[in-house]
């Protein structure tokens, strides 16, 4: 058994991503069901809901699971408090500090850990005293880091680091070979979204699902990033986006062309043209739509085939 399982308590070194509009109780607690660690998606969640999901995942799961939690949250103070009044066992911040939280998570009983893009930043989350970072390449769907590393790069530097904790890689990873990459680099365990979030059990419109699934190399871009850099597929709200960054937008042009909403007009109500699609570059090696325990039973698969193909490659250098 590994560091991560060590550390969490689970079967299998999977972390399922946190996923704004995907990543509702049914997934998280499919997740773990199935020996990994599922993960609620806060970042898309009223306190109300985000306590409602809470509940259900408790209900369905007798396994670990987590919250994951972004530190700019605008009720911030009532999610975190929801989430030690609901005894979470694992929580995962990210997009501030993680100095905040941390001892006061600690001292209710939950595992933390913290999503750093940068080997700088994972030094900062170890000295703050988390359990885990998860380095997170800019594959990824969603909000990246704005140093633009590839997980390929960002792990030996965060391993190189000096940080002794376990580390976790994310971004572009969907495919069993892809865990054992990121175990060959360094890493304890792997975070997964984008294929995640279009399994059955993701809480994402179906027509969004369908929309990923019919994707192809190169379909995705890296945009917003005066604002906050966002992978998004190609659509006609990217396109506006792309002209205005080419034109010289200002930060303030950009926000006001996003409007409020825009993630879940596209991700949970599946407007293809006008909402944000935002999923990770991995979603091209995606071809249909996949039920939990089948992903979890190919990655456990492939990732073995991977490891035996590989051995016999192994000469020295």
């Amino acid at each position: 058994m590994n560091r991560i399982c060590n550390l969490l308590n689970i079967e299998v070194p999977v972390i399922s991503g946190g996923m704004v509009w995907c990543s509702g109780w049914r997934l998280a607690s499919a997740v773990s069901n199935c020996g990994g660690l599922g993960l609620i998606g806060a970042g898309s969640m009223h306190p109300d809901t985000l306590a409602y999901h809470i509940d259900k995942c408790a209900e369905a799961t007798c396994k670990p699971w987590g919250v994951n939690v972004p530190l700019m949250y605008p009720e911030i103070d009532k999610i975190i408090q929801i989430i030690i009044d609901k005894r979470v066992p694992v929580v995962v911040t990210s997009a501030g500090s993680p100095k905040k939280f941390t001892e006061k998570l600690h001292d209710a009983g939950c595992k933390v850990l913290h999503v750093v893009s940068s080997a700088a930043f994972a030094l900062k989350s170890h000295a703050a005293g988390v359990d885990a970072v998860i380095a997170e390449g800019f594959e990824a769907g969603g909000h990246n880091g704005r140093e633009e590393t590839t997980t390929m790069c960002l792990i030996p530097e965060v391993v190189n680091s000096g940080v002794t904790i376990p580390i976790v890689a994310a971004g572009g990873i969907a495919l069993g070979r892809s865990v054992a990459a990121a175990m060959a680099l360094g890493a304890d365990g792997v975070q997964i979204g984008t294929r995640f979030a279009l399994t059955v059990e993701s809480s994402a419109s179906e027509e969004f699902k369908r929309y990923c699934l019919e994707q192809g190399e190169g379909s995705t871009m890296l945009a917003l990033k005066k604002v906050s850099p966002t992978r998004l597929l190609h659509n006609a709200f990217y396109e506006k986006v792309s002209e205005l960054e080419q034109s010289g937008a200002t930060k303030e042009q950009l926000q006001e062309a996003m409007g409020k909403g825009r993630a879940k007009l596209g991700i949970f109500e599946g407007n293809l043209d006008e909402g944000m699609l935002e999923i990770g570059q991995a979603v091209s090696q995606l071809k249909q739509m996949e039920t939990v325990a089948d992903v979890m039973e190919d990655l456990k698969l492939t990732y073995q085939a991977a490891v035996k193909r590989l051995s016999p490659r192994l000469v020295a250098l």
